[in-house]
């Protein structure tokens, strides 16, 4: 699967971070401390070796000890500043007061209460440091799920109590499952339960807003291997693959969604490769971006695309005429 370029940087961020606290890092323990290969910490650390501060000669660069690093140890010799602590301006400073508190917002009562003192210990002081400009600051976000469901689902994860939900798919398909809840969380734009199905006998992401349902039961919640953190969509490798070829204004889709490969076209255009657990997520995908499909593999995926389009638009045909909106290019026409 392709890495997110934020979480990229989020790493060789950290890797900073954490070699300017150690004297000479191995590339094992290196990659060991951060959950990757060894060839992606050499790829990292080539990275950094050319990044900089403006003017980037070779005093602007980050740098590193090239004997030790050719022996295996990578050795930080200067930072160029990003271990220094963090000045924020006011602008700053209120943005990120306004995303802390739209956190809090959202916050189950009683949930995390250990997080949940950090976030507002750090909300105080960062409040207080920035004075008046922090009192313009009104942040309401609408939580998203029935109020019912989300105090089920905070009352479960606190008690570690077991969930039975009656959830719905993006694909319109309705499920009852009984789960052993492990945290809620926010993550692109929508609030999810992790959990562990047994009906899946794994570990899976519920969009709170599609929880139809959901009952605490009586039963503890058992103790499963989970993964510290889930990603919103973890393709299966069995699972069919997709290939698109997409015009260059779609390549934040090869950012969004998790891709196997990605390749770059001599005409600016771009190739991916995805998983597809769901076709009915990629058919709303390929409408989505019609205009900028360029090819898609397997052709009956685009053909199904084509159909639903035309049984939409043929759904509208009482309003009366009106003009195609495939591009001549798209291969879902």
């Amino acid at each position: 699967m392709a890495e997110k370029a934020s979480d990229r940087l989020l790493r060789m961020l950290g890797m900073i971070t954490y070699l300017d606290r150690h004297a000479g890092v191995p590339l094992e323990q290196l990659a060991d401390q951060f959950g990757v290969s060894t060839h992606q910490v050499v790829e990292d650390i080539d990275t950094l070796w050319v990044t900089g501060t403006p003017g980037y000669w070779p005093h602007d660069l980050i740098d590193f000890d090239a004997a030790s690093y050719d022996e295996g140890v990578v050795r930080l010799v200067e930072s160029r500043g990003m271990t220094s602590p963090l000045r924020l301006g006011t602008r700053e400073a209120v943005a990120l007061i306004a995303a802390l508190r739209a956190m809090r917002a959202v916050l189950p009562p009683g949930l995390d209460a250990g997080r949940t003192a950090v976030l507002t210990s750090a909300l105080d002081k960062l409040t207080a440091a920035t004075g008046e400009a922090a009192a313009a600051v009104d942040v309401r976000l609408a939580v998203e799920g029935a109020p019912v469901v989300l105090a089920a689902l905070g009352e479960a994860v606190v008690r570690g109590l077991r969930l039975r939900l009656r959830y719905v798919t993006a694909a319109d398909v309705t499920s009852v499952r009984d789960v052993d809840p492990i945290r809620l969380l926010t993550e692109d734009q929508h609030s999810y339960l992790q959990a562990w199905c047994h009906r899946a006998r794994d570990e899976r992401l519920f969009r709170v807003d599609r929880i139809l349902a959901a009952e605490v039961l009586d039963t503890p919640a058992a103790t499963h291997q989970v993964s510290a953190h889930t990603a919103t969509f973890a393709p299966d490798p069995d699972d069919e693959l997709v290939t698109l070829e997409l015009a260059s204004r779609a390549r934040w889709i090869a950012e969004q969604v998790p891709v196997e490969r990605v390749e770059n076209l001599p005409d600016g255009d771009f190739r991916v490769a995805l998983r597809v657990a769901d076709p009915a997520w990629l058919r709303h995908l390929l409408l989505r971006v019609a205009d900028d499909v360029r090819s898609v593999t397997p052709a009956r995926v685009a053909a199904d695309a084509a159909q639903a389009a035309r049984t939409a638009l043929a759904a509208y045909a009482e309003l009366g005429p009106f003009e195609g909106l495939t591009d001549a290019r798209s291969p879902l026409t």
